[in-house]
C-alpha cells in the first residue's frame, strides 16, 4: 500500500534536512500562527518544533492517506501531502503536523494538537 514505509521514511529525512537548514514555507502562516498560539508557542520556534518531531517520527506515526492526498493550495498544488502524529516533549503534547517537500524546501501545510476527530479517527 502507497505510501511505503521506504518512501515515508525518505520524506521525512527529506524533511529533516531542509527545516535544518531553515527551508520552510508555511502554506497558510495566518492559520499555522493561531494554531501555535494556541499551543503556548510562537512562530520563531517552529524550526526547533520540527526538528525535534521529524527526528522522532517512525512510519508507522504516518496517518496520511494511502496513496498521500494531493494539495489544492496553489502555491503546491498537486503535491502528496504527507501527515503524521507525533508526541513533542518541546510542546507536551501529541502534535498533528502535514508537509511537503518542493523545491528542496519543507512546506508546512499543518502543526496543531492532534484532533483525531477531525482526521476522522
Amino acid at each position: 500500500m502507497l505510501p511505503s514505509r521506504k518512501t515515508i521514511t525518505g520524506k521525512v529525512l527529506l524533511a529533516q534536512k531542509a527545516s535544518e537548514k531553515g527551508d520552510i514555507v508555511l502554506v497558510t502562516p495566518d492559520v499555522i500562527v493561531a494554531d501555535l498560539i494556541e499551543l503556548g508557542r510562537s512562530v520563531d520556534e517552529i524550526p526547533q518544533i520540527l526538528c525535534e518531531l521529524l527526528k522522532n517520527t517512525r512510519p508507522d506515526d504516518y496517518v496520511g492517506t494511502r496513496p498521500p492526498q494531493r494539495s489544492y493550495e496553489a502555491v503546491i498544488s498537486g503535491c502528496e501531502l504527507y501527515a503524521f502524529k507525533a508526541l513533542s516533549k518541546k510542546i507536551g503534547c501529541t502534535v498533528y503536523y502535514k508537509f511537503t517537500i518542493k523545491d528542496d524546501s519543507l512546506w508546512l501545510v499543518s502543526l496543531h494538537r492532534d484532533r483525531p476527530e477531525k482526521r476522522g479517527k
